[in-house]
């Protein structure tokens, strides 16, 4: 169901996402999939990347359109980036959040209850500082002097901005999550919503910045329920953090051939699940052939469709993956998926016993 606060005023009712700070063991191999199978381009300077060489930190940005990734590596086993790969593995560490002043930003979330991580500190003309978010991963405030560095127009696969990034919280955490993020950050929590699939459950909560551009999806497992991929999730990444990046896509079809052509796995659909699309919605764009070769997955909300695919994890503990997704006015996250995806898999299995 929809939910919304009151909208935020002064330093955070002006935030955006400026970037996504990944912590990575080896920096060419987690760059490698973004620029040569992705098609982002190495963004050759941008002011403000955490550490130096000389630090013994080394960073590659990579973009295009209004995605920008940070990717950090640290050799010092006391850097932040280098204690969350040791206790994650490569994932998410930074959402890193545009304001026009770092430093208000900052003093207001403090002033609101947020933990500070870092205080204001200027380099390369750009001011920051951190707050916590979530698990291990931090907000860092980014004031920058003029527009962010990134590639003008979409990848080369058609990729051009983050839609969401999915949170996988800890049992009994996603309330106190969302009123952090409400209270601290000043976000509105926007959707919720209890999934049901067979013996397991989830429950979920969306929160946005003012502006909507910066989208968590908020997930918790219910634990009365059977274990299912958050449970499994959680412990194999040693707590909460960021299961899925989605990157948006204006046509998917396109997209996911390009990827599919360079390389990216993605996960396969059921057959069965195509024949049922026609009993569920009408598509708007693409057909349903076009989906069937290429396993896009299509739902539908009260404003619209949306068609998404999710990638196979190439993470060594399959805790991080990516998800291609393309709105046609639809708000939500392609819940109804999951539902569908569970009666194509009935519909398969009753079908193979019925030829034995």
């Amino acid at each position: 169901m929809p939910a919304t606060t009151s909208a935020p005023s002064g330093p955070l009712g002006q935030l955006g996402l400026d970037h996504l700070g990944f912590a990575v063991g080896d920096l060419p191999a987690a760059a490698e999939p973004f620029t040569a199978r992705y098609g982002f381009g190495v963004l050759d300077r941008f002011p403000g990347a955490p550490g130096a060489p000389e630090d013994g930190v080394r960073t590659v940005a990579v973009g295009a359109g209004g995605i920008r990734l940070v990717l950090t590596a640290a050799q010092d086993a006391g850097h932040p980036a280098a204690r969350y790969v040791a206790r994650h593995g490569d994932g998410v560490r930074d959402i890193a959040l545009r304001t026009p002043d770092a430093a208000a930003a900052f003093a207001e979330a403090v002033r609101r209850g947020a933990e500070p991580v870092a205080g204001p500190a200027g380099r390369d003309g750009v001011v920051t500082a951190s707050v916590t978010g979530f698990g291990d991963v931090v907000h860092t405030f980014v004031q920058r002097p003029g527009p962010a560095a990134g590639v003008p127009g979409p990848s080369a696969t058609g990729l051009h901005g983050i839609d969401h990034l999915a949170v996988c919280l800890e049992p009994g955490r996603l309330g106190p999550t969302v009123e952090y993020y409400e209270r601290a950050l000043g976000f509105a929590a926007v959707f919720t919503e209890r999934i049901v699939v067979g013996a397991q459950a989830m429950d979920s909560v969306v929160v946005q910045n003012d502006a909507g551009t910066v989208t968590l999806t908020l997930i918790e497992p219910d634990t009365g329920r059977a274990p299912g991929q958050i449970d499994r999730f959680l412990a194999s990444h040693g707590g909460a953090g960021v299961q899925h990046v989605a990157f948006a896509s204006d046509d998917i079809v396109r997209s996911v051939g390009l990827l599919s052509a360079r390389g990216i796995g993605f996960l396969d659909t059921p057959s069965t699940y195509y024949d049922l699309i026609p009993g569920r919605l009408t598509l708007s764009r693409h057909s349903v052939d076009e989906l069937r070769d290429l396993n896009v997955l299509a739902d539908q909300d009260q404003d619209g469709q949306l068609l998404q695919i999710f990638t196979r994890s190439r993470h060594p503990r399959g805790t991080l993956f990516f998800e291609v997704i393309e709105r046609l006015g639809a708000r939500t996250f392609g819940s109804g998926n999951i539902k569908a995806l569970y009666e194509a898999v009935e519909l398969q299995e009753n079908r193979s016993d019925a030829t034995r």
